[in-house]
């Protein structure tokens, strides 16, 4: 169940922010003359283009998975995680840099395409905004165990319906309710929560570093309060994953979320210097 709805949530907090471009871009073409709604057939080809970038992407990282064998699969699958929790990190810090002027951004370079006649131009930027999600989406529900052994079950399906159907609900209301609240603080409180995503990740890629022996525990058992909380029920699981929560953490395990989150805190200032 956990891992369901750490797919839920990715392919829900990705498809948002690919729709926010999209939206962007069409209601930018939408609302001028008609020679710039020549455009939108091209804002739509650009969507495809990025779509099927992604999907390569899926394609060729389960082709890769089942080349694999053994230990060297466990390997490819670690680096995965690790990778899929750096493209989280900076994720977040993209958008806190750019979330404020992404707008005027965009409708930047569709004034210059708008002078240029240049319509390949929106589908470059179409295509770029769709196949960075949908990239990042794929990796993130690889690292999640998504499609790794060729097959996918039915409720893992369901997760990814159940998270675009949702995607565009908010996309609909977050338009519709502008004024209670705004695109800032929708992202502001996901990205705490794929900070926390992203830590469960890291833990759980040094985890798999543990089990191969390849980094020592340290100490096995600091403390232990499953008591409290067990991480292998339901509810407990659940938190572990989307937190990196554990009931029994050893040294290491310790040691690396306590890292994860210095980084991440030292990044995030660094970001804050930076804006003005």
């Amino acid at each position: 169940m956990s891992q369901i709805s750490q797919i839920l949530f990715i392919v829900w907090r990705e498809s948002v922010e690919a729709l926010l471009v999209i939206g962007i871009l069409h209601a930018w073409l939408n609302n001028r003359d008609s020679g710039m709604r020549k455009g939108l057939p091209w804002l739509w080809l650009g969507v495809g283009a990025g779509l099927i970038a992604a999907i390569g992407l899926g394609a060729a990282l389960t082709g890769l998975t089942n080349i694999l064998c053994g230990d060297t699969q466990d390997y490819f699958q670690t680096a995965m995680l690790l990778v899929a929790c750096v493209l989280i990190v900076q994720m977040v810090l993209w958008m806190r840099q750019h979330s404020r002027d992404l707008k005027q951004n965009i409708e930047a370079s569709l004034s210059d395409t708008w002078r240029s006649a240049n319509f390949w131009g929106i589908a470059v930027l179409a295509a770029l905004a769709v196949a960075r999600e949908g990239s990042e989406m794929v990796i993130f529900l690889y690292g999640l165990g998504f499609g790794r052994l060729a097959y996918v079950d039915t409720m893992q399906w369901l997760a990814v319906l159940i998270g675009l159907a949702l995607a565009f609900l908010t996309f609909y209301l977050l338009q519709l309710g502008r004024r209670i609240f705004s695109w800032r603080v929708f992202f502001n409180i996901t990205e705490v929560m794929l900070l926390f995503l992203g830590a469960g990740l890291f833990e759980t890629s040094v985890d798999k570093l543990i089990d191969k022996e390849i980094i020592p525990t340290g100490i096995d058992i600091v403390w232990d309060i499953s008591h409290i909380l067990d991480d292998s029920s339901s509810v407990g699981s659940l938190v572990a994953t989307l937190t990196g929560y554990r009931a029994h953490v050893a040294l290491t395990n310790l040691i690396a979320y306590a890292l994860f989150w210095l980084v991440v805190w030292i990044l995030l200032r660094q970001t804050r210097q930076r804006q003005p």
